[in-house]
């Protein structure tokens, strides 16, 4: 069992895992290190079974210049394994400007271009990242989480489900040839949330402070 230390940079978390994961980072996105055509590769890569059922999502296919609009729309973050990025996730305070609803709401922070890497799939490093977001959005206040998936991918929504997201709309964005179910959960409590259990190892996290 690994726990996450707070001595560290002030904008990442480490913990190192059993064989199989190794040790993993969650930090922010730096783009004086990190790359934006790195980042979008992998999203591409990510949302490729989507695209293969005829889903096309933006991260499916969108440019790089696209990609770092949204990340600087909101706060991105990267799970590292090894030195290498495997996944990232960008989230949002309230968004008064949306097509959604429920994402114009004053206390809902949300979660957008939120992938994994294929091959690093199924092992927890999603549901953690995810379990960060909560706790990114009750650092800052927010009450509710929000995040939306095609409403044909069963697979996701159901995946979703079982990190504690309720369903609580479908919308039909611009530019989208599919429904969006829009799902919300509460935000992570700002003390005493743990990390969920990744495939190899178990993360704890001792404080939101780090990543906040």
């Amino acid at each position: 069992m690994s726990i996450l230390r707070a001595s560290q940079r002030p904008d990442e978390q480490t913990a190192t895992v059993q064989p199989g994961l190794g040790r993993l980072v969650l930090r922010r996105f730096d783009p004086r290190h990190d790359s934006w055509e790195a980042l979008t590769r992998l999203l591409h890569r990510a949302f490729s079974r989507l695209a293969s059922l005829g889903l096309h999502c933006s991260c499916a296919d969108q440019a790089a210049s696209l990609t770092r609009e949204r990340a600087l729309a909101g706060d991105c973050f990267v799970a590292v394994c090894n030195g290498r990025i495997i996944g990232t996730l960008t989230v949002e305070g309230h968004d008064s400007h949306s097509q959604c609803e429920h994402y114009r709401q004053r206390g809902v922070a949300s979660v957008h271009q939120f992938g994994i890497e294929p091959k690093w799939q199924s092992r927890g490093i999603g549901r953690a990242l995810l379990a960060f977001a909560g706790r990114w959005a009750a650092a800052r206040g927010y009450t509710q989480l929000a995040l939306d998936t095609p409403f044909p991918a069963a697979h996701l929504i159901a995946f979703y489900r079982a990190q504690g997201f309720s369903l609580v709309d479908v919308v039909r964005f611009a530019g989208r040839g599919y429904d969006s179910a829009v799902l919300v959960k509460a935000a992570a409590p700002r003390s005493g949330a743990t990390f969920p259990h990744l495939t190899g190892g178990s993360l704890h996290a001792t404080s939101p402070g780090p990543l906040a």
